[in-house]
């Protein structure tokens, strides 16, 4: 049933004693239970809802709002671990499996993790992974340069945040072009920069057009970074010296410097800025 895992809008058929039965595009009927129906519904109009499975793998319908969706990732808490595998919190009365024939590693009670879910074909049910990267490495890059994206921080490396992008591709955010603090789980806005040969993203948390002040704090961050994290150049120099170094106000400098200093990217003395170290 294609339905399952998503949210749909779909119209109310019939009253039964158990609920209220909502009709799909293939005429297909789904219950929503008597606890979910709204006091307001009548037959006729149109109500937004999840639709999964219960206990006996029948579809069913919630207005309950899903932690995760079909063909998706999130961060979730694993509630139990039984012979069955790991049973995870993801807003639903009826817990999500992650079996251990889909995990990548032993997961353990009461942490959580990165997961994918997507719906077993000979079950109908759905079902988490932590062996996500099938369900990844085949997809095409459709997205143009410049495009905005929906992002979920999965991981820190030495370079940067790496980030799966709109549920379908790998990515990573460099902190050298971070001017806000971020952490893994985080769900974000970002812009394609580039697509790399081996089909990863680069992308930035900034609009594909930065504007003057962010584009300034860039180079003057890469140039503390080629210097060896110190220039003798601060906020106090002489808006002559600030010209010829950066072809800026002495104004635009100290903008730029502010965004980097409440990033806490840099320390400012009278005659030089440095990268804050660590």
């Amino acid at each position: 049933m294609k339905e399952i895992g998503q949210i749909l809008e779909l119209e109310a058929l019939k009253e039964t004693p158990q609920g209220v039965y909502l009709i799909t595009d293939e005429d297909k009927e789904i219950l929503l239970p008597n606890k979910y129906v709204p006091n307001d519904l009548e037959i006729g109009d149109k109500i937004e809802v999840f639709v999964y499975t219960d206990s006996e793998d029948r579809p069913i319908a919630t207005t309950l709002d899903p932690k995760i969706k079909l063909n998706q990732f999130a961060f979730l808490k694993v509630v139990d671990v039984n012979q069955y595998g790991a049973f995870l919190d993801w807003g639903m009365e009826k817990d999500l499996l992650l079996p251990f024939s889909e995990q990548q590693f032993n997961v353990e009670a009461t942490k959580r993790y990165l997961v994918y879910m997507y719906k077993d074909t000979v079950t109908n049910r759905l079902v988490a992974t932590t062996k996500f990267g099938k369900f990844i490495k085949e997809n095409k890059v459709t997205i143009k340069t410049g495009e905005q994206v929906d992002l979920l921080v999965s991981g820190e490396t030495e370079i940067g945040y790496k980030v799966i992008v709109n549920s379908k591709h790998y990515g990573m955010v460099f902190k050298n072009e971070l001017f806000k603090t971020i952490k893994i789980g985080d769900q974000l806005k970002g812009y394609l920069q580039r697509v790399r040969a081996d089909n990863k993203l680069d992308i930035t948390l900034n609009s594909a057009k930065l504007n003057d002040v962010e584009t300034l704090a860039n180079e003057i961050y890469e140039r503390l970074l080629k210097a060896g994290g110190k220039m003798s150049i601060s906020d106090k120099s002489s808006p002559e010296i600030i010209k010829k170094e950066f072809q800026v106000s002495k104004k635009s400098f100290r903008r730029a410097l502010g965004l980097l200093y409440s990033d806490r990217k840099i320390t400012i003395t009278p005659e030089s800025v440095e990268l804050v170290k660590g």
